[in-house]
């Protein structure tokens, strides 16, 4: 049964979209059955994976909402299966207001999936509001980007409280999958300090692969491709599959 992970920071900017593309990506060219759900408003991963938003007819908000089951809602492609998202999911917390159990509307979707993948990655918006809280409530685990800058541990505190309130109340089992330090300069002592920082406060959760500032990084997705397809010999594209290993060792386990 696969695990399902959400990729969560209520800082953008951080490589959140740019974490759950490329790592889905590298993880399929390991052979893992991997499904990504786009559960941001923006859209990015689902443009991300080269999927014309204009094209698809159901999306995570159908599902969401009870006008498709989640099923319907996946699009195949040749670098992982996508849950599409749309404009529409921006308006889905004031919907969800009159439903019973609105926090768990999401885990009722992908929990119906489960059995198909190796592991669900849930691309969460940047903030702590009512998506966000339905990808805590259906994760197993969750998977934080940390940006290696001056704010870098700005605002985690509020997203570890989020975790220990969801934790205490709504889904017990919930812990953090691991952390992964983005938009690395190992040039700059900087970069060096906010790592070691990063690795203090989350002792153990932090990966050994940091994911480097690389233009082709930036590049991708405007193509419609992950950096593994766009340029497979670029440093992002290296480090996304070096952490592509090491989060399959601890999926494994």
């Amino acid at each position: 049964m696969g695990q399902i992970i959400a990729v969560v920071n209520q800082k953008g900017g951080v490589g959140k979209t740019t974490t759950a593309v490329n790592l889905a990506a590298a993880l399929t060219e390991r052979g893992l059955r991997v499904l990504v759900c786009d559960f941001d408003p923006q859209a990015n991963a689902t443009s991300g994976f080269g999927i014309d938003k204009r094209r698809v007819k159901h999306t995570s908000y159908h599902m969401l909402i009870e006008e498709a089951a989640a099923f319907q809602t996946v699009v195949q492609t040749k670098f992982a299966d996508v849950i599409p998202s749309s404009a529409d999911l921006a308006g889905a917390g004031v919907e969800l207001i009159g439903m019973e159990r609105r926090e768990r509307q999401l885990r009722k979707g992908l929990e119906t999936l489960r059995e198909q993948y190796d592991v669900i990655f849930i691309d969460c918006p940047p903030s702590l509001e009512m998506l966000t809280l339905n990808g805590l409530v259906a994760a197993d685990g969750i998977l934080i980007p940390v940006q290696c800058e001056y704010y870098a541990l700005e605002g985690l505190s509020d997203l570890m409280a989020t975790l220990r309130s969801v934790k205490r109340k709504l889904n017990p089992t919930l812990d953090i999958f691991g952390v992964i330090l983005t938009m690395f300069d190992g040039r700059t002592n900087f970069s060096t300090q906010v790592a070691q920082e990063v690795r203090r406060h989350f002792p153990g959760k932090v990966f050994t692969t940091s994911i480097p500032r690389n233009v082709r990084l930036a590049e991708a997705p405007s193509h419609g491709l992950p950096i593994t397809a766009y340029d497979r010999t670029s440093r992002g594209a290296v480090a996304y599959r070096e952490l592509a290993e090491e989060v399959e060792r601890k999926l494994k386990r």
